[in-house]
């Protein structure tokens, strides 16, 4: 029994306009950009990232908890934390090259005086955004690994936003731009049907259940 027939069972468990939602998500999500949050302190700063990648369509958040294991915190993410994929890591290296070999480059948001402005940054090729801790920002290793940075543009004294901001600043920008280019962000017709069964899956109570008796007719 194939997922898709699997799917097309479960679907009847759905109100029309959850299934109707589903594909209206489904029709803005891309993995063309992914957010990387690192040995981020404050638990409710990821939780928020995390939902402002589901507000932007962001489908996965990567989260490097080399130094600070953290769960995400269910009242800030507000439930986003069910419809956006969040990939853990226990060592930088081993998410930085995972995302190199997935073909992304690797951004750093920096303030420093070389980062490209948000505005002029280019979104032709796959891109994974880098957030850092509130304190110190990106580790170093980061910053070699990178090839670019982004910063903000800021006309204040202060010199750095908290990263939930941030992040929710440069998602709106770049999604925006990609939205108004000739890039094919979206997600591709394979990468829909996974994701849709996955969300029909937690949208209904005892699914698996379900499942195992629809395949044991």
């Amino acid at each position: 029994m194939n997922d898709k027939k699997i799917l097309e069972y479960l679907q009847e468990y759905l109100t029309p306009r959850r299934k109707s939602l589903f594909e209206k998500v489904l029709a803005q999500r891309t993995n063309h950009l992914t957010v990387v949050a690192q040995d981020v302190y404050q638990l409710h700063n990821t939780s928020a990232v995390v939902r402002s990648c589901d507000v932007f369509g962001i489908q996965n958040i990567h989260v490097i908890e080399e130094k600070i294991p953290r769960r995400i915190d269910k009242e800030i993410a507000m439930g986003a934390q069910k419809w956006v994929d969040i990939n853990r890591y226990s060592s930088t290296s081993d998410c930085v090259q995972k995302l190199k070999n997935d073909g992304y480059r690797i951004i750093a948001t920096s303030p420093h005086d070389d980062s490209v402005m948000l505005d002029d940054f280019d979104i032709s090729s796959p891109a994974a955004l880098f957030f850092g801790t509130e304190k110190d920002g990106l580790s170093e290793e980061i910053l070699k690994e990178a090839d670019s940075t982004i910063k903000i543009p800021m006309v204040g004294f202060t010199e750095s936003l908290n990263i939930s901001v941030s992040a929710a600043i440069i998602l709106q920008a770049l999604t925006s731009k990609l939205k108004s280019s000739d890039v094919k962000w979206q997600l591709s017709d394979e990468e829909k049907a996974k994701m849709l069964l996955k969300w029909t899956k937690k949208s209904i109570k005892n699914s698996e259940q379900i499942i195992e008796r629809y395949l044991n007719q």
